[in-house]
């Protein structure tokens, strides 16, 4: 195909930025003026996010302008979140995770070498060196962006798979989207399926169900005392990391911050009194809402700056193993998942999660959960099984995965 004369527009990171909570508004009306999105519990962010991928796919191949987003401030957004995430971690609601903990692990690893198997099979159908297959599983479904670029010169120089870093990239765009798509769903055909009954949990948690996000109880004080903490979770947090890099292992930067925001909470419920630096009752209004605005605009910034147009060289390839992958997600979830995982609402959420976990990232697992749990319910030990899963263990399983079969 022979691809258009372009003229590149950048636009810099805070106009990027400024559009991006545009675009979170236009998905937050759609949603709510539209019965089919809410019904499939689409999250508000993909809606935004994808409009303007089409967006700026239209401008590229109609009018030849090649839109360069400055998109600096999104990974950070991602951290923010999962300090967030682990400020809200009372430790003894972790410590009762431990047997889904495992039992989600063990899913993931049964499901990465079923991903990998089919892509190698269907690479295998249409020509190709088999092991390019593995660019369309784990590497980019699974291991995300981040795992994709890692492994592309490998596959590119050792095994002589010359496309495989755009292979890896087109099915990492249309993982993610997918991802983003079959949670809702999935979660209202189990709970009707099954007659699972929602959760009553509280309503201020992070992932928690907020009718109204309008009439939130905040004040001021609250609010700044969840950004101070906020904070030094992102600062301790860097710490941690800098030690998990200092060994073998090699894990996602939130990993860290997810840590230290657990860590943060389990000291501040050890001191005496509380005191004005830690009030928990009072900063967690402001930690959850904050919490929802750093994933709505990563998930947001993550799919307004995908290039749908890098999947013109191998589409009809990548638009059939995709399709495949996403039959396995959702076959795999209603027969597997759901059963092993206790077939409540806390199974429904996690599995809702999963299509995130299996096509997507981390991030697209919580929206998808989000979403959910808007709808019904909150899901406390689901948002916590799953972030550990996706941040401690699948990037180390996957690693293995990919090097056996890659070898």
């Amino acid at each position: 195909m022979i691809e258009p004369q372009t003229t590149t527009l950048l636009i810099p990171a805070l106009p990027s930025f400024t559009l991006a909570i545009l675009l979170l508004f236009l998905g937050k009306g759609l949603t709510r003026r539209s019965r089919w999105l809410r019904r499939y519990s689409i999250p508000d962010a993909v809606v935004g996010g994808v409009l303007c991928a089409a967006v700026v796919a239209a401008l590229y191949y109609l009018a030849g302008i090649e839109v360069g987003l400055g998109l600096d401030v999104r990974d950070q957004l991602l951290l923010y979140f999962f300090a967030a995430i682990g400020l809200n971690t009372d430790v003894r609601t972790l410590a009762s995770g431990g047997r889904p903990l495992l039992v989600l692990v063990l899913l993931a690893t049964v499901f990465m070498l079923m991903q990998n198997g089919l892509g190698m099979g269907v690479a295998g159908l249409f020509g190709m060196d088999p092991r390019a297959g593995l660019m369309t599983g784990s590497v980019s479904l699974i291991g995300g962006v981040g795992t994709t670029l890692a492994w592309a010169p490998y596959f590119t120089e050792r095994l002589g798979i010359a496309n495989a870093t755009e292979l890896g990239l087109a099915a990492n765009m249309l993982g993610l989207v997918a991802a983003c798509v079959i949670g809702g769903p999935v979660a209202r055909h189990l709970m009707r399926r099954h007659r699972v009954r929602p959760s009553a949990g509280a309503e201020l948690e992070i992932g928690a169900l907020h009718r109204d996000e309008r009439h939130l109880r905040i004040d001021y004080y609250g609010v700044l005392l969840a950004v101070f903490w906020l904070n030094l979770a992102l600062m301790l947090g860097e710490g941690i990391g800098w030690l998990i890099g200092r060994t073998a292992l090699n894990l996602p930067a939130f990993v860290g911050v997810l840590i230290a925001g657990i860590v943060l909470r389990g000291l501040g419920d050890l001191l005496p009194g509380k005191g004005r630096m830690w009030n928990w009752p009072s900063m967690q209004p402001g930690v959850a809402l904050i919490s929802d605005i750093s994933l709505g605009l990563f998930l947001v910034m993550a799919l307004m700056g995908l290039q749908l147009w890098l999947l013109a060289g191998v589409a009809v390839f990548i638009v059939t193993v995709i399709s495949l992958q996403i039959a396995l997600v959702i076959a795999f979830v209603v027969l597997v998942v759901f059963r092993a995982m206790g077939r409540d609402y806390d199974a429904v959420v996690i599995c809702s999660g999963f299509g995130g976990i299996a096509l997507g990232s981390t991030a697209t697992a919580v929206a998808n959960m989000t979403a959910v749990s808007r709808t019904y319910g909150s899901a406390p030990k689901a948002f916590i099984v799953v972030p550990l899963v996706c941040g401690f263990f699948i990037d180390l399983v996957n690693a293995l995965v990919i090097g056996l079969l890659a070898g």
